[in-house]
């Protein structure tokens, strides 16, 4: 690690930069994001550490191609450090404050290609919220006037089928013409799953860890982008041990001890990973 450390406090549009040179504050100035990479571009390698959020990996990759040593810290770690009141200059310094902390535990940046990943998976997890929430909508709202539809994806479709094109069920025509919008949705939420579905085998095609991971039983495309994503397969050696990898994916019990005695909890369902602890499941 360089001898100057940097902390970031990433928001929107402004970026405060906390500077410190050995453990002396040498500056703590707010940037725009084309200052911030101007400042990147130009800076001597420093070990430079963001918060992770929403922005931080990009900023993360910035960092990294600029010949820089960068870091991702927790916000909760943040939190714990941080000795004042919550303001951008505070949290700036707590972010530079992590660095001389021994035994920190710093996240693993994601790769462009992981990125990509987690947004294809991410819009397909939306669409499947979307198209449950749909279908439960459309047969208890059909309840309500006694028309019963069976509550599978199939069955759902050919209930509304069957509504539309029965002339003695007593619905107006602005009722028909509404269901029909419905019914087009749905269609078109269950068309966008499978496309995506597509997509991510696609993408799998082109990376070879991610490959690897469909070769371990029960696990398929979905599984398999979710592990690459979360191992950060594309890295060398991330975690020091399997034990930290399941830990990772929500595979080890909770640990509560204290005085020399182990109490060890169960595997919480409360895991940073909902959606891979979710799928495994149905396996």
């Amino acid at each position: 690690m360089h001898r100057t450390k940097v902390g970031v406090d990433l928001a929107k549009n402004i970026i405060q930069v906390c500077t410190l040179h050995g453990k002396k504050v040498t500056s703590n100035v707010e940037m725009s994001t084309d200052e911030f990479s101007l400042w990147l571009a130009q800076s001597k390698p420093v070990t430079v550490a963001f918060e992770a959020c929403s922005t931080s990996n990009y900023w993360y990759q910035q960092a990294i191609k600029s010949g820089h040593d960068a870091r991702l810290i927790s916000a909760k770690l943040v939190k714990a450090v941080r000795q004042n009141q919550k303001t951008d200059k505070n949290d700036a310094l707590a972010i530079a404050q992590t660095l001389f902390l021994p035994e920190v535990s710093f996240i693993n940046g994601k790769s462009i290609e992981q990125q990509q990943l987690q947004s294809i998976q991410r819009l397909r997890e939306l669409a499947i919220k979307s198209q449950n929430a749909s279908q439960k909508q459309i047969v208890s709202l059909l309840l309500e006037l006694n028309i019963r539809l069976p509550n599978t994806q199939g069955g759902i479709l050919r209930g509304l089928e069957g509504v539309l094109e029965d002339g003695e069920i007593n619905l107006s025509d602005t009722f028909r013409a509404t269901l029909s919008i419905a019914k087009v949705q749905l269609e078109n939420m269950i068309s966008a799953i499978g496309e995506y579905d597509k997509y991510l085998e696609q993408s799998i095609q082109s990376l070879p860890d991610c490959k690897k991971l469909l070769k371990l039983e029960g696990v398929g495309p979905v599984n398999a982008v979710n592990l690459y994503i979360a191992l950060g397969a594309s890295q060398s050696q991330p975690f020091k041990s399997g034990k930290n990898a399941s830990a990772c994916i929500g595979l080890t019990p909770v640990q509560h001890s204290s005085g020399g005695k182990e109490v060890m909890g169960t595997i919480g369902k409360y895991c940073k990973n909902g959606s891979l602890r979710l799928l495994a499941a149905t396996y």
